[in-house]
């Protein structure tokens, strides 16, 4: 079984005037334009007199090397989202609102394909290969993931800054 560390968590938490569609387009993008695969696993959305609650979960994961792999969990929660109309530069155009927020957990996996797990020496060769031999390693992909969590969270925050300006 493969080992997994998590590394950080981070929240973004918004309130008012969006695009849904282009924010959740916009996360798309930007998970896949940095090499990540994304998967999701639920989408369930519930109707609330004229307002909608939304639950997404994705899993974005991105092989590092045959032994490491990183992976973002992301959770989105919406709730009262409604259609909306706001005037920009004189023209109509339709938008949403409503609270919207992302959880994001980002793990590093070791071994995520569990090759050292085939008999309990190579179990313990794991160890001794994690502890001794690529320590250094593991930071450094570990300080890598936690920058690209940081960065998806404050791009997300800045493209809701925008849109909500629109």
């Amino acid at each position: 079984m493969s080992e997994k560390d998590k590394v950080t968590s981070q929240k973004v938490k918004y309130n008012g005037i969006f695009n849904f569609k282009e924010t959740y387009q916009f996360i798309y993008r930007w998970l896949v334009d940095e090499g990540y695969d994304v998967e999701e696993q639920k989408y369930q959305e519930e109707i609330q007199g004229d307002a909608k609650k939304l639950e997404i979960k994705w899993v974005a994961t991105k092989k590092i090397s045959d032994y490491f792999r990183n992976e973002i969990k992301l959770k989105y929660i919406i709730v009262a989202l409604k259609n909306v109309e706001v005037e920009k530069d004189g023209k109509r155009i339709k938008s949403n609102s409503g609270t919207l927020e992302i959880n994001f957990t980002g793990t590093l996996i070791k071994d995520y394909q569990s090759t050292w797990e085939k008999n309990p020496t190579m179990k313990f060769l794991r160890g001794v290969y994690d502890r001794y031999i690529v320590e250094g390693t593991i930071e450094k992909y570990e300080i890598k993931l936690f920058s690209d969590v940081e960065d998806l969270s404050e791009q997300i925050k800045a493209f809701l800054a925008i849109e909500g300006r629109k």
